[in-house]
């Protein structure tokens, strides 16, 4: 991967002294092709992608996954705190700190709220189109009747699947 200062190295020589793409590729110990590249997209240092390097937190992930699922369906009053589940995680062998877990509990936090927005969107979709079928004059009782045929049907079909 190159770096900044020899980004700088190519720029100078090609643009002021005049270097041709060859002679900097052979001067340099780099690809012709790479040496091009970067000359054309006229970046004044090139973009990486974001590092994500291992915290201590990885391999608790799971659990305090798990764990902040299982909170969100209990009363406020039976919830534990993330406290309580830092403490619970220093039983387990973690050696973070505190923030380290509330700053995972926002992100999940973060995350299940947009799962469960894009679900909703899609689900909405999804109703709008199974009900366009319905005429305006379709009563619910036309509705019923429809899905009660349907009902026997299955059950029809099931007993003779039986046999």
């Amino acid at each position: 991967m190159i770096d900044v200062a020899l980004l700088g190295i190519i720029r100078r020589w090609h643009l002021r002294d005049q270097v041709s793409l060859r002679e900097i590729s052979k001067r340099l110990g780099i690809s012709r092709n790479t040496v091009r590249r970067y000359l054309r997209a006229e970046t004044v240092e090139p973009a990486y992608a974001d590092r994500r390097s291992p915290t201590s937190l990885d391999k608790y992930a799971f659990k305090l996954s798990a764990w902040l699922k299982t909170e969100t369906t209990k009363s406020r009053k039976q919830r534990r705190t993330l406290k309580q589940m830092h403490i619970d995680l220093c039983a387990l062998g973690f050696e973070g700190a505190y923030d380290r877990v509330a700053a995972f509990a926002r992100q999940w936090k973060v995350d299940q709220l947009e799962r469960v927005n894009s679900a909703s969107k899609s689900t909405a979709y999804e109703n709008s189109f199974s009900t366009s079928f319905l005429q305006p004059s379709t009563s619910v009782d036309q509705c019923i009747e429809v899905t009660t045929e349907s009902v026997k049907k299955l059950i029809d079909q099931y007993i003779a699947d039986a046999e």
